[in-house]
């Protein structure tokens, strides 16, 4: 008797990175690592900017053709991020939301940039209410990824010394998302933890592959 085919599903594969600071050297790397590692998207957790001037920021995701989602950090404004938007063709998910598919069901992308210092400085209530905002698109979703630049009060990237946020602390645990993507504290780059029944991962620039 001749078995049933089964429907093949394919999980959603990512190459998250932040805290790149104006350095192409690094995009070039992990423009390479997305085509290498066959990557659905790029997410980029800011701090694109700042230390090195450089041109060549998101030209090399475009260049391998890989879709780019990005939120500010604290070394660039909303502008330059709306700016650079608009020049290549990506999306900036800061207060906003996205929605991809995973194995054959739906799977929410959100998220706050900025931090308490810089050129997008903001405060807790304002990185919580731009969460919720983010957050509103994507209701109903099961599986879900937030976004943010900074990293959540209690997490080990507080061992660097810089207190972190409870606004992003209250979001993970108000609105549950599987996986935390940030960067910011570079003295953790590459740490994981888990905060409730979140998944808290600092990208840094070398960058990380999830699949979910």
């Amino acid at each position: 008797m001749a078995g049933s085919k089964s429907k093949k599903t394919s999980k959603l594969k990512i190459l998250a990175a932040g805290d790149i600071h104006g350095d192409s050297r690094v995009t070039i790397s992990l423009a390479e690592k997305a085509e290498r590692e066959n990557v659905d998207l790029v997410v980029l957790c800011g701090d694109l900017t700042g230390f090195r001037e450089t041109n060549n920021i998101i030209k090399p995701f475009k260049d391998k053709n890989k879709k780019v989602l990005l939120i500010p950090g604290n070394h660039e404004s909303f502008a330059t991020v709306d700016f650079l938007t608009t020049l290549y063709g990506i999306k900036n998910i800061h207060g906003y939301s996205t929605k991809y598919e995973s194995d054959g069901k739906e799977i929410g992308i959100f998220g706050a940039g900025g931090a308490d210092v810089g050129l997008s400085a903001m405060s807790e209530n304002e990185i919580f209410k731009t969460l919720k905002q983010a957050h509103n698109g994507i209701k109903g979703i099961e599986k879900k990824i937030m976004v943010t630049h900074m990293h959540p009060e209690g997490s080990l990237s507080e061992a660097s010394g810089f207190q972190g946020s409870s606004a992003i602390k209250k979001a993970i645990m108000e609105f549950r998302p599987n996986i935390l993507l940030h960067s910011h504290i570079h003295e953790t780059e590459g740490v994981e933890e888990t905060i409730g029944k979140t998944k808290v991962i600092n990208v840094g620039p070398k960058g990380k592959i999830i699949e979910i």
